[in-house]
């Protein structure tokens, strides 16, 4: 168990890495970062939600990497294999400026504008991590986590640990939920979920329009 000194109820730094290092297998292999969602690339959608939140923001990312670069620094996995998110978390512990480091996933345009604030107050003096739930599941790659995890990831890698929630259940974690918010962590794993999101989220405004010209 390791003790923070970070202050816990007045702001503190953090860094952000956007997890965009997928295969994307059930997107058609298309890098999920640059799929378009309402006009706009999801990768889009997650930095204007995410750039208020925080003072850094990283992009892990396994291709495509000038693409990215032109949004934000890009750091990519230590192999290429694939690894799962557990590999862009190593990466990122390791090249973020600040201790605290939030990670989301690219295809997140929904996240919860006060994603930070929640997990802020959810912190105390022995937090080693904070991870999101929607009411009904966790969501492990919504996390915010201590730089001083690094040592203990990189060797549950090196073991062959892929699995987020095994690894997190070895360290002191606290769960924020966020039922409040159906759509926080919305799931666009393939094209047909893409197009139903997008259909909800352009029918008010569309229904809205029809209704003013009446």
């Amino acid at each position: 168990m390791t003790s923070r000194s970070e202050p816990h109820s007045d702001p503190f730094p953090v860094s952000a890495v956007i997890l965009a290092g997928g295969r994307a297998t059930r997107m058609g292999g298309e890098d999920k970062g640059w799929v378009q969602l309402a006009g706009r690339p999801l990768i889009d959608h997650v930095l204007c939600r995410l750039r208020p939140q925080v003072d850094e923001i990283l992009i892990n990312a396994n291709r495509n990497q000038p693409r990215y670069q032109a949004l934000a620094p890009v750091i990519s996995d230590d192999n290429d294999d694939y690894l799962g998110p557990l590999a862009g978390m190593q990466v990122g512990l390791a090249a973020a400026r600040h201790d605290w480091v939030l990670f989301v996933p690219c295809d997140g345009p929904a996240l919860p504008l006060d994603l930070m604030s929640r997990f802020r107050a959810a912190l105390t003096p022995t937090t080693e991590l904070v991870v999101a739930h929607d009411g009904d599941w966790l969501q492990p790659v919504v996390a915010l986590l201590h730089k001083s995890l690094l040592p203990s990831l990189s060797q549950a890698l090196a073991e062959g640990e892929r699995k987020i929630d095994i690894w997190f259940a070895r360290h002191q974690m606290a769960v924020v939920s966020f039922a409040d918010q159906p759509d926080a962590f919305i799931n666009l794993n393939s094209l047909t979920e893409l197009a139903a999101y997008e259909t909800r989220l352009l029918t008010p405004a569309t229904e809205s329009q029809q209704g003013a010209a009446q």
